[in-house]
């Protein structure tokens, strides 16, 4: 990639998007990127892009940066800010469909499907910080995931800018994909690597009528995971959460592993499904509803162990993970019957001690079948960490093929995804 002169290229994107919208990084930036735009539509997003691949010059979209920052092993030449391109461009009540921007945030467009009694039902961590676009590029999801799927089952329609300053439409009545691929699939999960998306369409579902949640604690992990495993076989439930012994204490409850099992539904029916979840979580579980249901979900689903020295997430068969928990040996938020768990380690003296835990919980997952993801780590062991997992060769392969596809310049936030990519 070329050389920048901050100077000149401040000159030269003010051209593009107005001097006024082109700024340093804030201090949570400046790990993802050394200079900032702020595009007010996707056509100044394509003639920022044009001038990039120009210039050979690196740009990674850009949200909040939380994920970016920790990703990316230094800075892009320029972050393009989603933050100006955030309106609702369509929603259809009566269709359960909403056509909105990439840099609006889950929690303002849910802020107006509410008022029609519906929701997008994605619940990352912090809604209101994160947007459209993150939602998608980093395939960010939470509790709710059991009933409702990841953004990759609610999403029905993507546009984004990629190589040439194409503007690509997938999915919705017009699918132009590029050299046959699902274009849909191929950018959740992205990371900026591909394109930078610019709208997205999403269905939207109708917001259950009461919600509830049931907290059950428990002398051990094991015994705690058990017990979700046979209330998940047991009924349909919305979420179904195991946390270990100091997660526990961090969102206030009592420091012994507990069960969150959320159920929704008319009145009879979240009657009944709490019927069935005393019965196997036992006497002692509380109800909480209404109000304080939902700051207990929030709580839980906001949880990021922000004093951790590591962060990672575990995937694997359903059946696999009470077993890979155990060996990993750490703090864990799992979100049962789905295989998915972040883990945490709290202290690591040395970069060394670090490393030979990521190694080990990468060998468990592995030996399961399954993946491991580093989400954060903390600042002094940034750069000897490698946050994503290596597939296998024929897939690897495939990503690169993809990578080059879409990305021939290599300009679009490289160096940090899969392989290297």
């Amino acid at each position: 990639m070329s050389e920048c002169n901050p100077s000149a290229l401040a000159r030269e994107l003010g051209a593009i998007v107005g001097d006024v919208h082109v700024r340093a990084p804030s201090a949570s930036e400046a790990p993802a990127a050394s200079i900032i735009a702020e595009p007010r539509d996707a056509l100044e997003v394509a003639e920022l892009v044009r001038k990039c691949e120009a210039d050979a010059i690196t740009l990674a979209p850009m949200g909040a940066a939380r994920t970016l920052a920790q990703i990316r092993p230094a800075p892009v030449a320029l972050g393009i800010s989603l933050a100006r391109i955030n309106r609702v461009i369509a929603y259809e009540p009566d269709d359960m469909t909403v056509i909105a921007e990439a840099g609006l945030t889950l929690a303002a467009l849910n802020s107006l499907a509410v008022t029609r009694g519906q929701r997008l039902p994605a619940d990352p961590p912090h809604p209101d910080r994160t947007t459209l676009g993150a939602l998608i590029a980093a395939t960010q999801a939470g509790p709710i995931r059991l009933s409702e799927g990841t953004v990759r089952d609610l999403l029905i329609g993507v546009r984004f800018v990629g190589h040439d300053a194409r503007l690509v439409h997938g999915g919705g009545q017009v699918v132009k994909n590029v050299a046959g691929y699902d274009l849909m699939k191929v950018m959740v999960g992205s990371f900026g690597t591909l394109g930078i998306i610019t709208e997205t369409t999403f269905k939207v579902r109708p917001i259950p009528e009461r919600y509830t949640v049931a907290i059950a604690q428990f002398p051990d992990p094991q015994t705690a995971l058990a017990a979700a495993t046979a209330l998940h076989d047991a009924a349909p439930l919305i979420h179904l959460e195991v946390v270990s012994a100091a997660v526990a204490e961090a969102l206030g409850y009592p420091a012994q592993p507990c069960v969150f099992a959320g159920v929704a539904g008319g009145a009879e029916e979240v009657a009944y499904l709490l019927t069935r979840a005393t019965a196997i979580l036992g006497p002692a579980t509380a109800v909480l509803a209404d109000d304080e249901a939902a700051a207990a979900f929030e709580r839980l689903r906001d949880y990021d162990a922000a004093d951790a020295a590591m962060v990672a997430q575990i995937a694997v068969a359903p059946a696999e993970l009470a077993s890979c928990l155990m060996r990993c040996g750490a703090e864990f938020r799992a979100h049962a019957g789905c295989g998915v768990a972040q883990i945490f380690i709290r202290d690591a003296s040395h970069a060394d001690d670090l490393q030979r835990t990521l190694a080990g919980w990468r060998e468990i997952a592995h030996g399961a079948r399954g993946n491991l993801r580093v989400l954060r780590v903390n600042d002094d062991f940034h750069g000897d960490v490698r946050f994503f997992d290596d597939p296998p060769g024929s897939a690897l392969a495939l990503m690169r093929r993809l990578k080059s596809t879409f990305d021939p310049r290599g300009i679009f936030n490289p160096g940090c995804f899969v392989g290297g990519m």
